[in-house]
């Protein structure tokens, strides 16, 4: 939210000619526009590049073998495509303050409570498992330590940082990225100049970009294995959607949103494909370990004897970055759900900072479980892998409810999508084949095990949310609104 001045651009619809999320009373509090271009871009960044790729990559090559590049680049663009689908949509009416927003607006009110507390939960999910990382990471300096004491450090330091203002937010996530990002190209520069180099490991293999193909081709584990890359590779992506919830505080965001969205094939070519390629050449497929971190493997291998505790300090400033992006996200969507009347109204309240210090608050509060799931021992390893294979179902939940929004858009209002300066390529069709994939997905996370229990434990969350929904909507706040919303006569056939 923000000045009513500033609120409706100028393909937004006219008043009284499209409806369009209500705007505010006079006085009420907004949030303030404080991410500038280099905030957002950086935001974008450490949203693209996930803990996955420094850990769970190790994991992926050993499934999939060199058709991991294929893996990362397939989820890059169809992801792309999602994030110019949400582009278009926040752009039409500068009134939205994210994805929840119009999903109320195009869907109903139903939508936006489900698809707000889902992503809610989707970080906090998230959250959780990054407040486990962060502690073993720690104990990797510190093996003495009870586990407990630097995740809930963590938890108060996260929310302290988030306290002074969204600025803050911008300021502590640009450096987190800019960590990511320093380590990344310096392994991609380190690892062509051993293939360059001719370097030979002490095993006896030689660096190469032969490696790529010479063992099997490029997709040695057959087509099981390259769909059993995309269950580890997808939850790297979870957070590509963050720069959607900081629409109501991006500077000039007709500028800034589109020039982050543009240049997330660069990110994953870069970040992703590049480097991934070059840990292949330099290490054959087969020799890589799923329990080690490829990136330290690599270092250690060329000389470079503190690269463990380097690439582990970058990797705890990887969970850190995750983590500071859940607790502001999921403070930024509760705020809107109670401005929608969907959460309690003393979580719509802002300091006199413009940060929604209630809750911030609340989020940080259900990061705690994570202080002590560390505390029980031999079964973190599997809750982390089921937190986290949860965390990407429920993200793809949010991701479709951005593409049959778009869909709606489509239908109902044609007018704004002729106007847009910033059109989804591909349009109507490419939501289609995304969602394809997205169902491709949900099959391949029933081929494992772990993947699959999963599965079964998260329509739990939608149950749970159904109930809550049916008590709320009989509410009579509730009932003026559904009377009022546009989206009344969502069961229009779409194109």
């Amino acid at each position: 939210m923000h000045d009513s001045s500033k609120a409706v651009p100028t393909t937004a619809p006219a008043p009284g000619t499209e409806p369009g999320p209500t705007p505010s009373p006079a006085g009420e509090q907004h949030l303030s526009r404080q991410l500038s271009n280099r905030h957002i871009q950086l935001i974008a960044i450490g949203g693209a590049i996930g803990t996955g790729l420094f850990m769970g990559s190790g994991k992926t090559i050993s499934l999939a073998g060199p058709s991991v590049i294929f893996v990362y680049m397939i989820i890059g663009a169809m992801l792309f495509f999602v994030m110019r689908a949400m582009g278009e949509l926040l752009l039409s009416n500068l009134r939205y303050k994210s994805f929840a927003d119009f999903a109320s607006d195009l869907l109903g009110p139903w939508a936006g409570f489900f698809t707000g507390w889902t992503y809610w939960f989707c970080w906090i999910v998230t959250g959780v498992a990054d407040v486990i990382a962060i502690a073993g990471y720690v104990s990797y300096w510190w093996g003495g330590l009870a586990l407990w004491i630097p995740a809930l450090a963590a938890v108060v330091l996260l929310i302290v940082l988030n306290l002074p203002t969204v600025k803050a937010f911008g300021e502590t996530e640009f450096w987190f990225a800019l960590i990511k990002i320093v380590a990344i190209v310096t392994l991609i520069v380190v690892g062509f100049g051993m293939v360059l180099g001719g370097f030979q490991a002490p095993g006896g293999a030689t660096a190469s970009f032969s490696n790529l193909w010479n063992d099997g081709g490029f997709f040695p584990t057959g087509p099981m294995g390259f769909v059993a890359g995309f269950q580890i590779a997808t939850f790297a992506f979870v957070g590509i959607e963050l720069v959607g919830t900081t629409a109501a505080e991006t500077k000039n965001p007709e500028r800034n949103l589109p020039k982050a969205i543009n240049s997330i094939p660069v990110r994953v070519m870069l970040f992703y494909v590049v480097a991934l390629v070059a840990i292949i050449s330099v290490t054959p497929w087969r020799q890589i370990s799923a329990d080690r971190s490829p990136f330290v493997v690599m270092f250690t291998l060329a000389g470079l004897g503190i690269a463990a505790s380097v690439i582990n300090f970058v990797v705890l400033t990887s969970a850190a970055s995750s983590a500071n992006s859940g607790i502001y996200s999921t403070s930024r969507m509760v705020y809107g759900l109670a401005q929608e009347g969907d959460a309690p109204a003393r979580f719509g309240r802002l300091t006199s900072r413009k940060v929604p210090v209630n809750a911030l608050l609340l989020s940080g509060l259900f990061l705690l479980p994570g202080v002590v799931m560390v505390t029980m021992g031999d079964s973190i390893i599997e809750a982390f892998t089921l937190v986290t294979t949860i965390s990407a179902l429920l993200f793809m939940f949010v991701w479709s409810i951005i593409l049959i929004c778009y869909l709606v858009y489509r239908k109902r209002r044609p007018h704004l999508h002729e106007a847009s300066t910033f059109k989804m390529p591909g349009g109507i069709i490419m939501c289609y084949v995304v969602l394809a994939f997205f169902a491709f997905l949900i099959w391949a996370l029933t081929q494992k095990e772990d993947t699959l229990q999963a599965l079964l434990v998260t329509p739990v969350w939608f149950v749970v949310l159904g109930i809550a929904w049916a008590v709320l909507r009989r509410r009579r706040p509730h009932q003026a609104r559904q009377t009022a919303s546009p989206a009344g006569s969502v069961e229009q056939p779409l194109d």
